[in-house]
């Protein structure tokens, strides 16, 4: 009989217990479920990852013959033409958008080299990262399975060279050496905290920026039976819920009085998490949180030194990675020694910088003309090898070191 009575008891309180004003609790959904919907949803995993793919997109890409030693540059190279237009559908800025933005959101990002007519190279494609799957044989990749609408096809990863007709780029995973780690994963947190804080200014500025309360009985040992429990829950849904009906006076009878929950400072806490969330959203995408106009975060000076924080360690280093990828996969396909790389004096973010290092050689008495323009990746000229005027001095005092220090 006790039993009863008591999951009677916790059945009425259960049916009593009710948030009037619906402002929604704090309910964190599984790490797991971020992905790359969060791109619609989240504007600052957004703006990450449009500010990195947009910027690094358009850096100009160079293309250079080995020769021996020396690296000849061409520009009227096939790899030169398929990096500025991929493929007929697709512009080499709006190509590098795509494959950069799916290894930020995935983790991996799959570029396809096409073939047609006999040809070695026709055009190359970005392949979505969920469709493509490794194939592994003891544990080691054999082949990218890639999954279509028409079926599924194996393209074989070469077992001597390691190349495949599919190029496969991968962030750093500490447990898993086939696929990549996205930046969503170790933001999980931060990105759930941020979308749930939203969720909560959402439902408190419906309810005309006022926190939620209680009705309660003066004398502390009233009830109400649930009838007139169910017809007061409804009358304050229908009378009093919402931004339309704020201000509306509160008649109360039968012994009830309204008592707000006065936790003015705990919602000034809440509400500066959202600056902290979205600051850690941006330090896993490696982005100074200043260039995104996050509050309270002054860490560099100006924004030109954020700018040039977030080009020396996010995108350069993202660029020199696919560099490199591009020039050991096109070299393969097209059976010759190439060098990818890109225009770095194209970057307006470096222009300073760049600047202040051309001033320094130029006024470096101790070097030749030609060693000045080889620093600057600029070729020797005729009668460039020797030093002139004031230098004469300097260079006799090299000469004279390097004769004896031998």
């Amino acid at each position: 009989m006790l039993k009863d009575y008591i999951k009677k008891l916790r059945t009425y309180r259960q049916k009593k217990t009710v948030n009037i004003l619906d402002i929604p609790e704090a309910i964190f959904p599984s790490e797991e479920t971020v992905g790359s919907e969060q791109y619609f949803d989240n504007v600052i995993v957004h703006r990450c990852v449009s500010l990195i793919a947009s910027s690094a997109s358009h850096v100009p890409w160079l293309v250079y013959k080995k020769q021996g030693s020396k690296k000849v540059f061409t520009d009227n190279h096939i790899a030169a033409k398929l990096l500025k237009k991929p493929n007929p559908e697709t512009s080499g800025a709006d190509f590098f958008t795509e494959a950069i933005s799916s290894l930020l959101l995935y983790g991996n990002s799959y570029v396809f080299l096409a073939s047609y007519d006999g040809s070695s190279a026709s055009g190359i494609y970005n392949l979505h990262p969920q469709a493509v799957e490794i194939v592994t044989e003891s544990n080691r990749p054999t082949a990218y399975k890639h999954k279509s609408f028409g079926g599924s096809k194996l393209y074989p990863i070469d077992r001597i060279s390691r190349v495949s007709r599919i190029l496969h780029f991968k962030n750093y995973h500490p447990s898993n050496h086939l696929y990549g780690l996205s930046s969503l994963a170790a933001a999980a947190k931060s990105i759930n905290l941020y979308s749930k804080t939203l969720d909560w200014n959402k439902a408190l500025l419906k309810n005309a920026v006022k926190p939620s309360g209680a009705l309660v009985f003066q004398d502390g040992n009233g009830y109400l039976t649930d009838e007139q429990f169910e017809r007061l829950q409804q009358q304050f849904y229908d009378n009093f819920s919402g931004s339309s009906n704020s201000g509306k006076p509160l008649v109360l009878e039968g012994g009830l009085k309204w008592q707000e929950t006065n936790n003015a400072e705990k919602f000034e806490k809440f509400l500066e998490l959202k600056d902290s969330s979205a600051r850690d959203i941006a330090i896993a995408f490696n982005i100074p949180p200043q260039l995104l106009g996050i509050n309270g975060d002054n860490t560099y000076s100006n924004m030109q030194e954020a700018r040039l924080a977030l080009w020396e360690e996010n995108i350069i280093p993202l660029l020199d990675k696919i560099a490199d990828g591009l020039s050991n996969w096109l070299s393969y396909w097209l059976k010759e020694d190439l060098l990818i790389d890109f225009d770095r004096d194209s970057i307006s973010a470096l222009t300073e910088r760049r600047e202040n290092l051309w001033s320094k050689i130029t006024a470096a008495s101790f070097m030749t003309l030609n060693e000045k323009r080889a620093f600057v990746g600029l070729e020797a000229i005729k009668g460039g090898d020797k030093i002139f005027g004031d230098n004469l001095e300097k260079q006799a005092e090299k000469d004279t070191y390097e004769k004896y220090s031998q």
